[in-house]
C-alpha cells in the first residue's frame, strides 16, 4: 500500500509514494507520470548491492533501457569530479533531453544526482528513490540539489524538482543503526519549527522509533515529515523566505561538518548539535523557555544523537560560517524558536553570545 504525499507546485507538481516492499513499482510509476526511454540510475556501492538490481527490473519491465552507475560512498562522493565523471555515464547511456535520471541512495545521492540532471542538457528529469530516513524526509524532496566544496557544504547547486519521489520504508532495514539515528534528527526538526504535538508524539514514543520493523510508525513518521516539508515548500520553493525555516541547526551544523572533515559527523549528527546551538541561542533572544529547550537537547540525547562537539574550537567554526549559503555581509542568520512549533528566520546573534554560546554546549 503506498501512502501519496503531494508536493503542489504548479506545473511542477509530483508525488511522494511512500510504503514497505514497493520498490518493484519503480517502472510502473515512472511509465504513469509520462518518462520513456532511456534512463540512468545513480547509486552507490553500499546501496547499490541491495537494491539496484529489482530497480533496474522495474524500469526494464515498464519498457525503459535502463543503465547503472555505481560510485563510492561517503560524502566526498558529493564533488565536482563525481558531477563530470556522471555526465559521462550520461553519454555513454545515450541520455537525450527526454531520457531521465533515477537516484537510489541516501542524500549524498539524491543531492548528487539531482545536480546532474538539472544541467546536463541544461535539464532531464529526475526521480528520487532515497534509501535512508534522512534522505526520506528531507533532501528528496523540495528540489534542492547541490554538491560541496572545499570551502563549503552545497555552495554549488540547484533548485530542480523531480519528477516523483519513491520512499520503500523496508530500505531502512539495511540502513546503519548511526546513519538511521541520523535521520531521526531531521525529523525531529518539523516538530521545531512546524509541529509542537508532533514533537509530543515523537517524544512519547521515543523507544519505538528505533524499531525499523514498525512500519506503520514509520510510515505516520516519514509521511508528516514529508506533508511539513511539502507544505514549507509549496509556499515557498526557492528559498526566498518560509523555506529557510527548514535550516533550523543547519547553520551551525554545516560549520561543524566542514570543520570536523566531511564524514567526522555524519548530516543528522551536526544537525542535532546545530540544534540544540540554536535552542540554547533561542532561550538567549527570542523567548524559547527553559523547560522547551531542555526538551529539545533531551530528545536528540534519547536518540543517541551527539548534542556537543569536543575539541571543535570556535575561531574555526566561524570562519566556515563566513561562506555559509545562510550569511549575509559577513554576520550568519540563524532560525529561532519561541516555542517549539513555532520559528523565526533571518535572525542574528550578537558575536560575543555566538562564541559563549558554543563554548557553553
Amino acid at each position: 500500500m503506498l501512502y501519496d504525499v503531494p508536493v503542489n507546485l504548479g506545473e511542477r507538481s509530483y508525488q511522494i509514494h511512500i510504503g514497505a516492499g514497493v520498490l518493484d513499482r519503480i517502472g510502473g510509476l515512472c511509465a504513469d507520470v509520462g518518462l520513456k526511454g532511456k534512463c540512468l540510475v545513480i547509486t552507490d556501492e553500499n546501496v547499490g548491492g541491495h537494491y539496484a538490481e529489482p530497480v533496474l527490473q522495474s524500469l526494464e519491465g515498464a519498457g525503459f533501457s535502463a543503465r547503472l552507475a555505481t560510485l563510492p560512498p561517503g560524502e566526498q562522493t558529493k564533488c565536482g569530479d563525481q558531477v563530470f565523471s556522471l555526465y559521462s555515464e550520461c553519454i555513454k547511456a545515450g541520455l537525450d533531453r527526454k531520457s531521465f535520471v533515477v537516484a537510489l541512495g541516501g542524500g549524498v545521492i539524491g543531492d548528487l544526482a539531482g545536480f546532474v540532471a538539472a544541467t546536463y542538457l541544461r535539464g532531464i528529469p529526475f526521480v528520487q528513490v532515497p534509501t535512508s530516513l534522512l534522505s526520506m524526509v528531507d533532501s528528496s524532496v523540495g528540489g534542492k540539489t547541490g554538491i560541496n566544496i572545499p570551502e563549503g557544504k552545497n555552495l554549488v547547486g540547484a533548485f530542480y524538482q523531480p519528477q516523483l519521489v519513491l520512499a520503500d520504508l523496508d530500505t531502512l532495514k539495511t540502513l546503519p543503526p548511526r546513519e538511521y539515528a541520523a535521520g531521526l534528527a531531521e525529523v525531529v526538526k518539523y516538530g521545531i519549527i512546524y509541529d509542537a504535538p508532533f514533537f509530543k508524539t515523537l517524544e512519547e514514543n521515543i523507544h519505538a522509533l528505533a524499531d525499523v520493523n514498525n512500519s506503520e510508525l514509520l510510515a505516520k513518521m516519514v509521511g508528516r515529515s514529508c506533508e511539513v516539508k511539502a507544505e514549507v515548500v509549496a509556499q515557498d520553493e526557492r528559498e526566498g523566505g518560509l523555506r529557510a525555516i527548514l535550516n533550523f541547526g543547519h547553520t551551525v551544523g554545516h560549520a561543524v561538518e566542514n570543520v570536523a572533515g566531511y564524514g567526522t559527523y555524519v548530516h543528522g549528527e551536526a544537525v542535532a548539535i546545530g540544534s540544540v546551538y540554536a535552542a540554547r541561542a533561542s532561550a538567549e533572544l527570542t523567548g524559547l523557555s527553559k523547560e522547551e529547550t531542555e526538551r529539545i537537547e533531551q530528545i536528540f540525547k534519547a536518540l543517541g544523537l551527539p548534542v556537543t562537539a569536543p575539541g571543535l574550537e570556535w575561531p574555526a567554526l566561524r570562519e566556515a560560517l563566513t561562506v555559509d549559503k545562510k550569511t549575509i555581509g559577513g554576520m550568519p542568520k540563524f532560525v529561532l524558536a519561541s516555542e517549539i512549533g513555532a520559528v523565526t528566520f533571518g535572525n542574528e546573534v550578537p558575536e560575543a553570545l555566538m562564541e559563549t554560546l558554543w563554548n557553553g554546549l
